[in-house]
């Protein structure tokens, strides 16, 4: 996979949405196929992602919910909040996001009221 990585660039605290807009709108815009966006908790991480159009950004805490974000709600953005999971447990919400594909059917007309 290739990479864009849109910061920070250090542990300092920063105002996360100067961050997580950006990638939400390389995502909306087709720069970019997907997004993982990191926080402590990864709500607010989620909450300025969803208030790009075109954006489904869904809070993962485990890998189930990252399933069910791809194949019902066809998330394009992950949210992960380091301060709830552990290292190893986010790298596997990572490969379950990233492999799993929407499933579609009665799932499509949900998605489009999202939109």
């Amino acid at each position: 996979l290739e990479v864009r990585d849109f910061g920070p660039n250090n542990s300092s605290p920063v105002d996360y949405p100067d961050y997580i807009r950006p990638a939400a709108l390389a995502v909306a815009g087709g720069e970019c196929e997907g997004g993982i966006v990191f926080g402590g908790s990864g709500n607010g991480e989620a909450m300025v992602a969803n208030k790009v159009h075109g954006i489904r950004c869904a809070l993962c805490w485990n890998v189930e919910t990252a399933r069910l974000a791809r194949e019902h709600n066809d998330s394009n953005v992950l949210s992960l909040g380091q301060r709830m999971i552990s290292e190893e447990l986010a790298l596997e919400i990572v490969k379950v996001w990233l492999v799993t594909r929407f499933e579609g059917g009665r799932h499509v007309r949900r998605v489009a009221e999202i939109e």
